[in-house]
């Protein structure tokens, strides 16, 4: 067991570095709680990885990856374009404030197990609990991609901390958006042309509407802004009056 862990740790930390699953950690971490992230990862790997394992010692087969892929894809379109958006509080949102955790968790864990599946992580865990101690492989493989997102986490926490919150999010959006057309590809090279039927008019869609849901929020804050300018102004007035 101690020898499968050690093997599959050092395997899939090194298969890890510059995979799109650590690009995506250090694109979270610029907007979110590390901590929030890391935990995130940390459960989706943990299920993931179970998946693999048991897929791998128990039944000796591998999950088809294009319609994973594929769906992982279209995630990503939709969280470039609601990091393009932006987000803003209400007084009604804030007072509901703590929601925003459980809501940022759900929503990395998800898009990481969709990522993960199919990936060369977890064909590589899938190969390694064929032949190996499958508790040792399923801890390993789980400690060697946390360490590698949690390296991911620190870098994209350390380029936070120099960068406007603008720029972070545009680079996040472009790297989302990255993600998406490299899952995607991946998903649609060699799939059925149903999948791909369905698939492109579906990211179409995704697009279309996310620009139209930016439009019109943006201009939502504007017409705010400038009510607000005016009440600022009116304001003045009295008072020079009084």
């Amino acid at each position: 067991m101690f020898a499968a862990l050690m093997l599959s740790s050092g395997i899939i930390f090194v298969a890890e570095l510059g995979d799109k699953s650590q690009l995506m950690a250090m694109t979270y971490a610029l907007r979110y709680r590390w901590w929030v992230v890391l935990a995130a990862i940390l459960t989706a790997t943990t299920l993931v990885h179970a998946v693999s394992v048991f897929f791998g010692h128990f039944l000796g087969l591998s999950i088809p990856s294009d319609i994973m892929s594929v769906l992982a894809g279209l995630s990503m379109l939709v969280f470039g374009l609601w990091t393009l958006r932006g987000d803003e509080l209400d007084e009604e949102e804030s007072a509901r404030a703590r929601r925003v955790g459980a809501s940022v968790f759900l929503a990395v864990m998800s898009s990481f197990m969709l990522a993960e599946l199919g990936d060369k992580t977890m064909l590589a865990t899938i190969t390694l609990a064929t032949d190996h101690d499958w508790v040792g492989v399923w801890i390993g493989s789980t400690v060697g991609m946390v360490a590698a997102d949690a390296l991911a986490i620190a870098v994209g926490r350390l380029l936070g901390r120099h960068l406007p919150e603008r720029a972070i999010a545009v680079g996040a959006a472009v790297l989302f958006f990255g993600f998406a057309v490299w899952l995607l590809v991946e998903g649609l090279s060699g799939a059925s042309g149903v999948l791909v039927a369905v698939a492109v008019p579906a990211a179409v869609l995704i697009v279309v509407a996310g620009v139209f849901w930016i439009r019109v929020t943006h201009r939502r804050r504007q017409a705010r802004s400038q009510v607000a300018e005016h009440d600022v102004a009116e304001a003045d007035r009295i008072r020079e009056l009084y």
